[in-house]
């Protein structure tokens, strides 16, 4: 009998690449959901056998998601798959039902060994192939393809931050717009940091044409927290902040870059973190960079630890003459076999 598959994802990208592994002599039908809402009405109204859900998503996340289906009626297996590799993560979903975690991008042969273990592909006999019952995909921006492979680095980046410190870190979809620098500001002044003053550390990359700045700022009433995070007992001063500040962001940017890079086949060069601001306005932070920013690709990702009062903004800001070469590198993601 044909199996009756959903792929849960807010991106298109990934739902496309899911689909593109999925092995083509499987008697299942494809359909596709944008978020875990949209997924639990398909599920409501339709006969779903597998489901492929997506953690980090707008409207209903996948936590959100599986804990709905554990009050729906013959709920479909569902096999997460995600970005957020943390391992808190794992044991969250398993907890919550889930059969089993694959991290993105997914492996075909991992795949197809999961669907083998769980039973789920079915004998074969009179097998009429893989149907994709709506399209998974169309055209993508460069926005949406950069959306994705970070989604995927801010993942591995939060697993070595939550290995490191034995906490669960909370994350965003991340946020892709080309910006002029009074747009940057409003960003910053509108989202994480719109409350008191701020702190910053920068780090330069390049590698293959491409060029950017990895700024990570934090609220300035984050430190007494990040010092009971790294157990450190002593009075905070200005050289225990930026200490604490180069531990942060270490961890979060080196491991972010590694990640992204290796989605893009390049070995970024860097130079060494500055602090580039204690005690700052985000309206100053912008003006001490704002000769170099003028107009820029912006990623942006806000880390939030649970159980703490830690929140810390991650820019990544690509110059304009990086966007050809960095479209050309993503396109990938989209090229048809």
């Amino acid at each position: 009998m044909s199996k009756k598959v959903l792929i849960c994802d807010d991106s298109g990208i990934a739902r496309k690449q899911l689909a593109r592994v999925l092995p083509k002599e499987w008697d299942a039908q494809v359909e596709f959901a944008t978020n875990g809402q949209e997924a639990l009405e398909h599920i409501q109204s339709n006969e779903v056998d597998v489901l492929f859900l997506d953690l980090n998503m707008p409207v209903m996340d996948g936590y959100q998601t599986l804990e709905a289906l554990q009050s729906v009626a013959n709920a479909p297996q569902v096999l997460v798959v995600s970005g957020d590799i943390q391992t808190k993560a794992l044991e969250r979903v398993k907890a919550l039902g889930a059969l089993d975690f694959l991290k993105k991008p997914v492996d075909q042969e991992v795949l197809e060994k999961a669907l083998e273990d769980y039973s789920l592909l079915g004998d074969g006999a009179d097998s009429q192939g893989l149907v994709l019952e709506s399209s998974a995909a169309d055209d993508f921006s460069l926005s949406q393809c950069l959306q994705e492979v970070s989604n995927v680095a801010m993942g591995r980046a939060a697993s070595v931050l939550a290995d490191m410190l034995n906490v669960f870190v909370k994350l965003p979809v991340p946020k892709v717009n080309i910006l002029e620098v009074s747009e940057l500001q409003m960003a910053l002044t509108y989202g994480a940091m719109n409350t008191g003053r701020c702190s910053a550390v920068t780090q330069g990359f390049v590698g293959s044409g491409i060029a950017m700045e990895a700024l990570l700022i934090f609220s300035d009433s984050s430190f007494p927290e990040m010092a009971k995070l790294l157990n450190v007992t002593e009075d905070i001063d200005h050289n225990l902040e930026v200490e604490l500040q180069m531990d942060i962001s270490s961890v979060l940017i080196g491991p972010f870059i590694k990640a992204l890079g290796d989605q893009l086949n390049i070995d970024f060069s860097y130079s060494h973190p500055v602090v580039l601001g204690q005690h700052i306005k985000v309206a100053d932070l912008i003006n001490v960079k704002r000769a170099q920013w003028k107009r820029t690709l912006a990623v942006e990702i806000v880390y939030e630890v649970d159980n703490y009062q830690i929140s810390c903004d991650l820019m990544l800001l690509f110059t304009e003459d990086s966007l050809p070469v960095l479209e050309n590198l993503l396109s990938y993601l989209v090229e048809d076999d």
